[in-house]
């Protein structure tokens, strides 16, 4: 994918995902300097290869295209008629009047000995669906006889039949990921010249399934609106010890978080920050006892006053509310370090946003949707907006959580994209694990947005290993850590 001039040096190991507005511009720009039909015919060829990649083999085998009267439509008939003259047995069945669909796709299908039918004249299972009822201007859902086709492929996929979606599944806003009514459900999604950010959160990332980028030619000199964290970003990103490095030139990482009613917090944060990339770690508060057993390398104090020089703070996991906790985050709060907020820390600065408002030192906010909430309002369908004003009116970096973590900086920088995890990971204390890691990157010196973005990654990565040993508990994540950080970090 061509993804046009390097706006930040880590361009070359992140994913570009743009706007529909974005796209379009490029579009228009490369068709002012290709043939008529280049774009379409480059993008037909790219789905047919990946159709061909799925069928155990093409010569026979029943391939249905659900097709709209857009260009999405144009390039599943286009597709087909590649695979109908390879022998396949094509059908097109379309969600909108037969006049309205694209008239050269259907010529060229037509010519190669494929067919335009009803869908009740389809009788035998089709070994691939392609789905090209509806392309990025789509809005507000699909109409009924677009959404009785995508039911049809529903059902399709359920007996087995591959799904393979033209550009995004049929029903899901390109910018937002929302779903509003009938979808359709992708195994694999073939994205033509970019990524769209409505495949990489809300309930497009669930739709679209595994996602290939097709270059067709098309040129972005603008930021893209979000990018997808990568193995390769968070290796470049993550610190490593010289020769000439102590424990304190690493980084030291100060935690303030538990306490006799939730020692467990402090335990699963601390040991969140001993497996990230910083040489010390200091706790504060009143589960050093418990903290201090399950991991000796801590040193601990009674307070965030006695805990010593640290290079970042981690505060607000099981801390509570009460008049101790708030003294400890306002400490925190009153120091040039950067800090991370989480949990009860964000339930503090809720009632009193002023506390990060007025801040200059770098301050990260990881919350959840119901933390979000309390802090700037509802969470929308549009997850990457949501990330994006909160860190404007706060003036901060955000951490919202979910399926899919997206990270917004205050200065309208473009989101990162987390997509390592898994959902097991929305378990109890998982939240303060994560905080340790990213307070140890914040620590050695990563800035807030890419620590946030490197310790969800590798923390989504322990998430995954955790679950292909058996149930996720915030404690085998944990266990799982080290390994996470050397397959990513190498």
């Amino acid at each position: 994918m061509s993804s046009g001039p390097r706006n930040r040096p880590d361009d070359d190991v992140l994913t570009g995902a743009w706007s529909v507005e974005a796209i379009r511009a490029a579009e228009h720009e490369a068709m002012a300097h290709v043939p008529p039909g280049a774009l379409m015919r480059r993008a037909a060829a790219g789905l047919a290869r990946r159709c061909v990649e799925v069928l155990d083999r093409v010569y026979g085998a029943p391939v249905v295209l659900l097709v709209g009267k857009g260009d999405n439509g144009g390039d599943a008939l286009f597709a087909g008629a590649a695979l109908a003259r390879r022998g396949a047995v094509v059908r097109a069945v379309a969600g909108v009047q037969d006049e309205r669909v694209h008239r050269a796709g259907l010529t060229a299908l037509r010519a190669a000995g494929g067919r335009l039918v009803e869908l009740e004249d389809v009788r035998e299972r089709p070994a691939v669906v392609v789905d090209g009822l509806l392309g990025i201007g789509g809005r507000g859902g699909l109409r009924p006889d677009a959404a009785r086709l995508a039911l049809a492929a529903e059902q399709w996929r359920a007996h087995g039949s591959v799904v393979v979606a033209v550009d995004l599944p049929s029903g899901v806003d390109a910018d937002t990921g929302e779903v509003a009514g009938a979808a359709v459900t992708a195994d694999v999604t073939v994205a033509f010249g970019s990524l769209k950010a409505g495949l990489l959160v809300g309930e497009g990332a669930v739709r679209a399934g595994l996602v290939e980028i097709v270059d067709i030619g098309l040129s972005f000199p603008a930021e893209p609106l979000a990018r997808l964290v990568t193995a390769d970003a968070v290796a470049r990103w993550w610190p490593r010890p010289g020769p000439s490095d102590d424990k304190y030139t690493r980084g030291v990482v100060g935690v303030a978080a538990g306490s006799e009613q939730y020692p467990g917090a402090a335990i699963l944060c601390t040991g969140g920050a001993l497996s990230g990339p910083s040489g010390y770690v200091r706790y504060a508060g009143a589960a050093r006892d418990a903290v201090r057993t399950a991991h000796p390398e801590v040193v601990s104090a009674p307070s965030v006053a006695d805990a010593g020089r640290v290079q970042a703070w981690v505060v607000g996991s099981g801390l509570g509310t009460d008049d101790d906790a708030v003294d400890a985050v306002r400490q925190v709060l009153a120091t040039d370090l950067p800090v991370l907020l989480d949990a009860d820390g964000l339930t503090i600065v809720a009632r009193e946003p002023a506390l990060v408002r007025d801040r200059e030192a770098p301050t990260l906010l990881t919350p959840h949707d119901r933390e979000y909430a309390r802090l700037a309002g509802d969470v929308g369908p549009d997850r990457i907006d949501t990330a994006r004003r909160a860190a404007r009116e706060l003036g901060v970096t955000v951490l919202l959580k979910g399926y899919r973590t997206v990270i917004a900086s205050p200065d309208d920088a473009p989101v990162y994209v987390v997509k390592a995890g898994v959902p097991e990971l929305a378990t109890a204390g998982t939240g303060d694990v994560l905080s340790g890691v990213i307070g140890s990157l914040l620590a050695g010196g990563v800035p807030p947005a890419e620590a946030a973005a490197a310790g969800a990654f590798v923390h989504g990565t322990a998430g995954r290993l955790a679950a292909e040993a058996g149930p996720v508990v915030a404690s085998r994540v944990l266990d799982h850590l080290p390994a996470a950080v050397q397959r990513t970090v190498r």
